[in-house]
């Protein structure tokens, strides 16, 4: 299955506000148009990958490459801070080990907080990740579109467990 369809249905439904501009609306968890909207610090490749790596995380990808134009490819170019640290957060608070299997690249669902957008990063599911989600954050049902079970964590962070992968979305660092 390619990172596009396992991640159809797996986009959060963007903050949307009404042809007046009164009122928004956004996804259970999402920031709102009425929250102070804070700069989103984007980082490289290198950069990232240094911060992940010395964390002891790990990342993988088929095509045993970094371009962020090929689907087969694990990227972090134009990643949020803000996600990568909620991964190092995740590693810190789990103490799993964590692979990375989806970062930036094409090839996933589109959207406001989407991959592309650098909110979100597919993990291997170990058990240690597995359980640590399941028993540590709150099931809120699944999702529309691809039926993944979804846990939200304090944070406000999503996790959706997909066919092959976790599916995170990344809201804050979690810090």
């Amino acid at each position: 299955m390619t990172k596009l369809g396992a991640a159809l249905g797996g986009t959060v439904l963007a903050t949307a506000l009404t042809a007046t501009g009164g009122s928004a609306w956004a996804a259970p968890g999402a920031p709102t148009a009425a929250a102070s909207p804070t700069a989103v610090t984007k980082l490289g490749q290198a950069d990232a990958a240094n911060r992940l790596r010395g964390a002891g995380i790990t990342w993988s990808s088929s095509g045993n490459c970094t371009n962020r134009n090929n689907a087969h490819c694990t990227s972090f170019e134009q990643i949020n801070l803000s996600t990568v640290q909620g991964a190092i957060t995740l590693k810190n608070a789990s103490r799993c080990a964590l692979n990375i299997t989806g970062g930036t690249e094409t090839g996933h669902a589109s959207g406001t907080y989407s991959h592309w957008n650098g909110y979100k990063l597919d993990f291997n599911p170990n058990t240690c990740l597995s359980n640590y989600i399941t028993g540590n954050f709150t099931y809120i049902g699944r999702r529309a579109g691809d039926g993944a079970p979804q846990y939200r964590a304090g944070s406000g962070n999503i996790y959706a467990r997909e066919s092959t992968h976790w599916d995170v979305l990344f809201y804050t660092c979690g810090c």
